[in-house]
């Protein structure tokens, strides 16, 4: 084996640990914060649902920029391991002020550092494989995050039982210190960093060292329906888990963090093969058809919610998150590769796309809460499912296959091409 294989199959080795245990740093204390607040800190829906929508626009900010810098830096991992420090820390000294405005400022700057994590790990993934074994390895990442979540919720619902709510933290501590390690293996020799940000080895001759300009990401058609579709699918979706453990914890305050982690894992244990099944089959089926199936899950998924006030039935219909996220997350970053690819932006358009989401994210749990309160849970439930009911009717009538059908990206054929007009242009 040659030396720079045995680098490729380190970092390979290491991005899957760093994939693992940033699933429980990459969000801080996401859903968790939701019912620390409600049973702990007795703060009514409407608080919480502002306050994390606050947090989240704060973070939309950054998640432009943060696609420029891992575009522009040779520092990967560095910056990462600095982004999983700041939100460690800023969720940790949640519990010592937990008034509204320092815990909406605490949050804010988890969320700020944690927009770096996406564009990142996909960009040092793509700049150890290439291009063409992207899909694949976007797959395995997406496996071992969902791995990672699982493993944490588990270890989280058990302690919570047992110690409370607030051994969330302790956790969160642990995972971030071994999410740095695992960040630090991953050889730097490894990463071709002209390869991460989009500049691809099939067109060295004619695009490595020259990006495409900014303008690239308000003239590529298809780069602006997929951001509309994917603020849809969040403005729905973001919501749906910390409503459901808000709902369990009014059910039963002392088992409200461990039923949490309970729909965790039921989604997680779902999510691993849904993410496997992307990177082994989404090249073949096409990766219009994974996004589209991620938003059609939401609709069903918001109705079955509204059946019965079971606990079982909530977990159980909690399983359908691990379709409908396994599928996005997986497929997100490959389509937004192929609409970028040779253009040397596609962190920053990342960056972009991710900004489009954070700010449905940052809608939903408003607009959830707002509902609640009006007209219960059951309508804030069907309101979500409506909106990613229009997602799918945008995604389905306006936006094309992104993957060719001879298996490279249609912006890698057309580059390739000139005669072809660009995906850019269209």
């Amino acid at each position: 084996m040659s030396e720079t294989d045995d680098q490729k199959q380190r970092a390979n080795r290491a991005i899957d640990a760093a994939n693992f245990f940033l699933a429980d740093v990459r969000d801080g204390l996401g859903p968790y914060l939701a019912i620390y607040l409600l049973t702990e800190r007795r703060w009514n829906e409407a608080q919480i649902g502002l306050v994390m929508s606050i947090a989240a626009l704060v973070g939309i900010l950054a998640q432009t920029p943060a696609g420029a810098l891992v575009d522009a830096t040779r520092a990967k991992r560095h910056v990462m391991v600095a982004a999983a420090s700041l939100v460690t820390m800023a969720s940790l000294l949640l519990p010592l002020f937990p008034t509204f405005w320092p815990v909406a400022i605490s949050q804010g700057i988890a969320h700020s550092a944690g927009v770096i994590f996406p564009p990142a790990i996909a960009a040092v993934s793509l700049g150890v494989v290439g291009p063409r074994a992207f899909t694949k390895r976007i797959g395995r990442n997406e496996t071992f995050n969902h791995a990672g979540n699982a493993g944490a919720a588990a270890i989280a619902g058990l302690a919570a039982y047992a110690f409370g709510p607030t051994v969330v933290f302790f956790l969160l501590g642990a995972m971030s210190i071994a999410s740095i390690a695992s960040l630090l293996a991953i050889p730097e020799s490894a990463i071709d960093h002209d390869v991460a940000r989009g500049l691809h080895e099939t067109a060295h001759h004619l695009h490595r060292d020259r990006p495409s300009g900014l303008s690239v990401l308000l003239t590529c058609r298809p780069l602006l329906i997929f951001a509309a579709c994917v603020t849809l699918f969040h403005l729905s979706n973001a919501a749906m888990l910390p409503l459901l453990g808000q709902k369990l914890a009014l059910q039963d305050k002392h088992l409200g963090t461990s039923l949490m982690s309970a729909c965790i894992v039921a989604a997680q244990v779902v999510m691993a093969p849904m993410a496997m099944l992307v990177g082994a089959k989404a090249d073949d089926w096409g990766h219009k058809r994974f996004f589209l199936a991620a938003l059609l899950v939401l609709p069903i998924r918001g109705t079955l919610y509204t059946f019965s006030d079971n606990t079982a039935w909530l977990v159980g219909v909690q399983l359908l998150d691990g379709v409908g996220a396994g599928l996005f997350g997986a497929i997100f970053p490959v389509i937004v590769a192929d609409l970028m690819r040779n253009t040397g932006r596609f962190n920053v358009a990342q960056g972009v796309i991710i900004t489009a989401q954070s700010l449905g994210a940052a809608l939903s749990t408003t607009l959830a809460g707002l509902v609640v309160l009006e007209v219960g849970y059951s309508a804030a439930f069907l309101t979500l499912g409506a909106v990613a009911g229009i997602g799918a009717a945008v995604c389905f009538l306006a936006l094309p296959e992104t993957r060719s059908e001879t298996g490279g990206s249609r912006r890698d054929r057309e580059t390739i091409a000139p005669p072809m007009p660009s995906v850019a242009a269209e």
